[in-house]
Order: structure tokens, then C-alpha cells, then sequence
């Protein structure tokens, strides 16, 4: 894992203990269910599902991923879609550049592909918007984690779901083109670090 990231995780399972009870009963569903498939021998698929899979459900999607590394989950695939389709924002971008991934563009279009690492030895993740029925995502068991409230009330369905999870984030989108929209969108990204680290961190290999 490269060096800034991993500091960073190294200071956020350092405040576990500023996750709400309320919130740790919830993201503790996802930890049984990981650890389920993880005594099974089975692959653990995790969905992060928004309305535009543009912020959050990326962050869910790359910081999940980190979760699992740190904590050396193995055979942990994580995923993002939304309701529909937009852009991985630039600001969320921005954002994850800071905490230390290297995201590069491969194209110019109004929906880019990025490829995206965050360490010489993992998995480089290819990050897009895309609806979450897209063929890049499971059809099938896997878990889908609502990080948006407008994707868990406007996705009542989702064909294939074994377990469906609300860890709903406020949109830091309300901050775009102010004066705090770096430090809000940074704060977000630590936020669901951080709870996804707090789920790995439940696990037992």
C-alpha cells in the first residue's frame, strides 16, 4: 500500500471508538457477512450502490477495497453502480488523489475510465460510472451497500442480492464550487475509510 495511504488508515482505526453504536450495529451486518462468506471459503462480493455513481459509491467501492488489504482479507471484490449514470466526479478525484491513490484517465470522454491504484502490489481497479446491473458487476452473491438515502428508496429491487445493507453518507456535492468543497469531500472519504476499516477490523481469519 503506498506510503500516504497507509498512514492515513493507520489514523483512522485510531477513532474507531467516534463511530456511533447505531452506526456500528449496521456496518457489524456487513462484517457477519463477510466473515459468513470468509468461513465458507467463498469470494466476498460488495456492491456500493448511489444514485449517480459519481462520490460516494466509489469511495465505498476503493476504500473497502483498502479495508480489506490492511487488514489482509483475502478474496475480498468490491464493485459500484447507481441508478443511473453519470461521471466519477472530479472532485471526488481530487479527493482520493490526496488520500493517496493514483488515478489516471484512460480517455476523454464524458464518461471516463480511470485506472486506479493504491499500492505496487494490488489489484488495479478500473472506475467508471455505470448503472449497478452493469456486466462489470455481480449478478449475482453478492452484498449491496446503499450509500446514498435517494439509491435506497429509488432501487427497491436489486436482482442477485444476498444481503442489502443502508449506510447512507451525506452528498458532499452540496459543497461544489465553495469554499470548503476540498475539505468536505476529503471529510467524506475519511468517513467511509474509516467504517470500512471498522468492518475489516471484525473479521477473523
Amino acid at each position: 500500500m503506498f506510503a500516504t495511504l497507509k498512514n492515513a488508515c493507520d489514523e483512522l482505526v485510531t477513532q474507531f471508538d467516534t463511530i456511533s453504536l447505531e452506526r456500528k450495529e449496521i456496518l457489524q451486518k456487513i462484517a457477519s457477512y463477510v466473515q459468513k462468506k470468509l468461513n465458507a471459503n467463498e469470494n466476498i462480493h460488495l456492491m456500493f450502490v448511489c444514485t449517480h455513481n459519481s462520490r460516494r459509491s466509489h469511495y465505498g467501492q476503493l476504500l473497502g477495497a483498502v479495508a480489506a488489504s490492511y487488514y489482509r482479507i483475502k478474496n475480498v471484490y468490491t464493485y459500484s453502480g447507481g441508478t443511473e449514470e453519470t461521471a466519477f466526479h472530479p472532485n471526488a478525484i481530487h479527493a482520493l488523489q490526496t488520500l493517496g491513490f493514483q488515478i489516471v484517465a484512460k480517455d476523454n470522454t464524458t464518461n471516463p475510465r480511470y485506472t486506479v491504484r493504491f499500492g505496487e502490489d494490488t489489484d488495479t481497479h478500473i472506475c467508471f460510472s455505470k448503472k449497478f446491473d452493469h456486466e462489470s458487476n455481480p449478478s449475482s452473491s453478492f452484498c449491496a451497500i446503499m450509500t446514498c438515502g435517494d439509491a435506497e428508496q429509488n432501487c427497491p429491487f436489486i436482482p442477485g442480492v444476498e444481503l442489502r445493507i443502508a449506510t447512507t453518507y451525506d452528498d458532499p456535492k452540496v459543497f461544489d464550487n465553495t469554499s470548503e468543497q476540498d475539505e468536505k469531500y476529503l471529510t467524506r472519504a475519511f468517513q467511509i475509510g474509516k467504517e470500512m476499516l471498522y468492518v475489516f477490523s471484525l473479521i477473523h481469519h
